[in-house]
Formats: C-alpha cells, structure tokens, sequence
C-alpha cells in the first residue's frame, strides 16, 4: 500500500456483557473474511462517553468515525440495538451482507478488495 491509499478504520462500541457481541464479531469477521483490515472493539461504559464516541445502541459499528447503519432521530444509547435486515427481520447486528456494502461505500482498496 502506497502513502495516497488509506485504510478504512473500524471500531465497534459495545457495553460491558453486550448479549450482542459474539454475533457482531463473527459478522464482521465473515464481512472481513480475506481483508487485513483491524477492528477496533471499544467497550462504552455510560452515557457520556455513548455521546462522545457516537454510540446509539450496542453494537454501534464506526467506519471512519461514521455509523453507515445510523437513522433519523437517533440518539446516543447504552441500550441494545436492533438491525432491520432485507428481508424484514431484526437482530443484534448487521448483516454480513449490509456489512459488505458499508465497507465498499466507506473506502478505497483493502475494503474493496482491489488495489
């Protein structure tokens, strides 16, 4: 990788015993598979930090400081967060699929996978 490529940074924030971390984490592992991008795993311990660091339910995934699953009204949270998926079904965490886009709309070549 050369000096004008960049890495798309990821961090995801979580409470202490978030029901939904095992699920993020083996989705964004299958959303990664084959990419050498670090994740950056974050565990938010109250409501002033959820607002500092953009937390609007647990598991908030950041790509480059941006939620790419954040909605209208939505407000800074130590509570659990549900993700609506294609087919109209919720759970605690993004689908790998969705997880994918995000990471192809959020950079350049290690997310893509191209160089």
């Amino acid at each position: 990788m050369n000096q004008a490529e960049t890495t798309t940074r990821i961090a995801v924030l979580t409470v202490p015993d978030c029901p939904n971390d095992r699920l993020v984490r083996e989705r964004i592992a299958e959303a990664l598979e084959g990419r050498s991008l670090p994740v950056k795993w974050i565990e938010v311990n109250d409501a002033d930090e959820a607002t500092r660091q953009g937390m609007t339910g647990s598991p908030t995934l950041l790509l480059d400081g941006i939620d790419p699953f954040a909605h209208d009204g939505a407000t800074p949270s130590l509570s659990c967060r549900l993700y609506r998926h294609a087919d109209g079904t919720t759970d605690g965490a993004p689908a790998v699929a969705d997880l994918r886009r995000a990471l192809t709309a959020s950079g350049p070549s290690e997310a893509t996978g191209k160089g």
